[in-house]
């Protein structure tokens, strides 16, 4: 997997903005010319649009994409239940294959020049028998990026992902506070001891702080991730 590049994003918890930051990391990447696809390999929970069943995070990391491709190449494991993954399969009779996974981030990286993989839920969630998200993030060996959903627990949570991640020999490139509770007491404080923290443990910068937004598009997003932080990131001059 040594000619994969990119990152791999996963989130505090399940619901913290994943696919937001995701979105928006495709358009910064598209804007500085960069050909760049999005993946979220599986993803649970469906609804019916225009006759067809459509999974909105696949659907907004398709819409985000530089290159054009379909929601079969960004989802290729889609279920309709809006649960845990192995027990949505479950419900469909259905089996999340891993060397399917892998080849369908092959196959995206022979048509873009940087993949955008997008995680389910939290980092350690499992997908089919023997084998979770967090094996499947170690068989890509991207960085990963991390999005600390700004809410009451969220450093705890952080700091226990971050741990995990290192714990599989992946690199912590960095993570995005994004803000899910505005009403959270003392955020500023706490987002500086995650900040601090993150990085006296791991070494890891903060891509951006990204307020509650009236229109959470990918460039409203974008707009408060961090330039100077990404382009490191993602080798980009």
């Amino acid at each position: 997997m040594e000619t994969l590049r990119g990152c791999f994003v996963t989130g505090t918890d399940t619901e913290v903005g994943k696919t937001r930051i995701s979105a928006a990391l495709l358009h910064w990447l598209g804007e500085r010319g960069q050909r760049c696809a999005g993946y979220k390999p599986v993803a649970a929970g469906t609804e019916v649009i225009g006759g067809e069943d459509v999974n909105e995070d696949v659907r907004a990391l398709r819409d985000a994409s530089s290159v054009a491709l379909t929601d079969a190449d960004v989802g290729p494991f889609q279920f309709e239940a809006a649960c845990a993954p192995h027990i949505a399969a479950a419900l469909e009779g259905r089996t999340i294959e891993r060397a399917v996974l892998l080849q369908g981030a092959l196959a995206l990286a022979t048509h873009a020049e940087c993949l955008i993989v997008e995680g389910v839920g939290g980092f350690c969630v499992p997908l089919g028998r023997g084998f979770d998200s967090a094996d499947f993030a170690t068989d890509l060996g991207l960085p990963v990026v991390l999005v600390v959903g700004l809410r009451l627990g969220c450093i705890n949570h952080a700091l226990l992902t971050a741990a995990a991640i290192r714990a599989r020999g992946l690199r912590l490139a960095g993570w995005v506070a994004n803000t899910v509770d505005q009403g959270m007491l003392h955020l500023d404080d706490n987002f500086a001891t995650l900040r601090g923290e993150l990085r006296r443990r791991h070494h890891a910068p903060c891509l951006g702080m990204v307020p509650r937004l009236a229109s959470p598009d990918p460039a409203a997003v974008s707009a408060h991730l961090d330039d100077a932080a990404l382009r490191t990131l993602f080798g980009v001059a």
